[in-house]
Formats: structure tokens, sequence, C-alpha cells
């Protein structure tokens, strides 16, 4: 479904993407890991369009997204920080999102009511928590029904029972065979969560694999335990 191919991207003298390879097929939950300035959250701004590499290119269902938008249509994206008019209320910000989209119907709700958004669309967005915010991004993100969901630290911000219902809600989307790719420092959430595992270093992948092969291959149980064992292995 998504193909990079000789990817490349630098900012000022920082080479941040280095001929980056790798496609993402559909359905199933992709991990994107790796330290600080490794290039993730570059490689994913480069698929959504939002990063234009210096080389290189994107695909979206075979066909290039240079110079194209229809494909983000597909894409549901929740930012790590959602940044919003401060002075819109919660309802206003759906009802944009649903005129510039010109999509009324069909929509998935299912968070909105989850969190309980829709008995707060009065509240303007500078009131709001960190958490409700992320909230708001995590069902924006859902409400058009996308094929891909691109959830960038998806729970950073959010009290233990608001992780578990996005957690639920990512396991129910995978369910109906949609891409997901979650990039996460936390671990154990990954490990609860993905399928494959992709792991970013300096602007290359070091490895692209399941995440049952990538704990065979280190004799671990944990993804923890055997990420380190291997990183530590190819130092």
């Amino acid at each position: 479904m998504i193909e990079v191919k000789q990817l490349k991207k630098s900012f000022g003298k920082l080479q941040v993407l280095k001929e980056v390879n790798c496609s993402f097929g559909q359905g199933g939950i992709v991990g994107i890991l790796g330290p600080n300035a490794s290039g993730k959250t570059t490689l994913i701004k480069s698929i959504l369009g939002m990063v234009i590499p210096d080389a290189g290119e994107v695909y979206f269902g075979g066909k290039p997204v240079a110079r194209s938008f229809d494909y983000k249509k597909q894409i549901g994206y929740m930012p790590q920080i959602g940044r919003y008019p401060d002075n819109m209320k919660i309802g206003e910000l759906f009802k944009m999102m649903k005129d510039l989209r010109n999509v009324h119907d069909n929509l998935d709700t299912d968070l909105i009511s989850a969190y309980g958004l829709d008995a707060m669309y009065d509240k303007a967005m500078r009131t709001l928590s960190g958490g409700t915010r992320q909230k708001v991004s995590a069902a924006l993100a859902c409400l058009f029904n996308p094929k891909v969901l691109i959830l960038d630290e998806p729970t950073a911000g959010l009290d233990p029972l608001a992780a578990e219902i996005l957690k639920d809600k990512i396991h129910a989307e995978k369910a109906k065979g949609k891409l997901i790719l979650i990039t996460s420092h936390i671990l154990t959430e990954v490990d609860e969560l993905a399928d494959d595992i992709m792991y970013l270093f300096e602007g290359n992948i070091k490895f692209h694999k399941p995440l049952s092969a990538l704990k065979a291959e280190a004799g671990e149980q944990k993804l923890g335990k055997a990420l380190t064992k291997i990183l530590t292995q190819n130092v």
C-alpha cells in the first residue's frame, strides 16, 4: 500500500534520512522505533506530504504522492502534539473538518462517544488539558474511516483508561484490515500492539521484521529485552 524508495532528506548539514527504502502492505500494525533524531517523524511527514524529500519517492497504492493530494483522504493522522485554533470550540473543530472534507455521512464517531467529547463541544480548545487535546486528535484521525492510520506517540499524555480505550480502538481498526503505523517510546505499548517492528537509527533502517521473528532471534519474550540484546550485539 505504501512504498518508500531511496528517500533522502537533509535539514541544513544534518542528513536526517539516508536513502531509506521500505514498504508497508495493507493491514497490520507496524511499530516505527528509534532514538530521538533517528528520522522517524521525518519519514512519517514525508509519507504525509508535510515534508518534501531531497531525493527519492513515496508511493501510495502504486502511485507517487508528489504533487498529489487525493491520497491524503485515505490517511488519518494523529500528531504527537495537536495544534488547533485557541478560540475554536471542540464542536466547531469537528464541523470545520467535516466541511473541509465535504463528508458528513458514514463517520466513525466511536472515540467521540468513548471519550465523551460530544458533551464538551462548547469548550474552547485553549481551555483543554493536554490529555483532552490528545483525545480530540485521536477522534479526528479516525473520523473519516481512513484506510491508513498514522499515530505519532498516540498515548502520550493520556490517562491509563483513555490509553486503553485508544488501544482497543487500534485493535478494532486492525481487525477491519487497515494499515496502522505507530511511533512510540513506550515499548510495552508497541509490544502489545504491533505485528512488525521497523527500527531507524541515524537516518537508516537497521531492521524491519515481524515482532515474533525479532523476539525469536533474541530469545526473549519482551520487545524491550529483545531490542536491547539485538542492538547491543550490533554495536
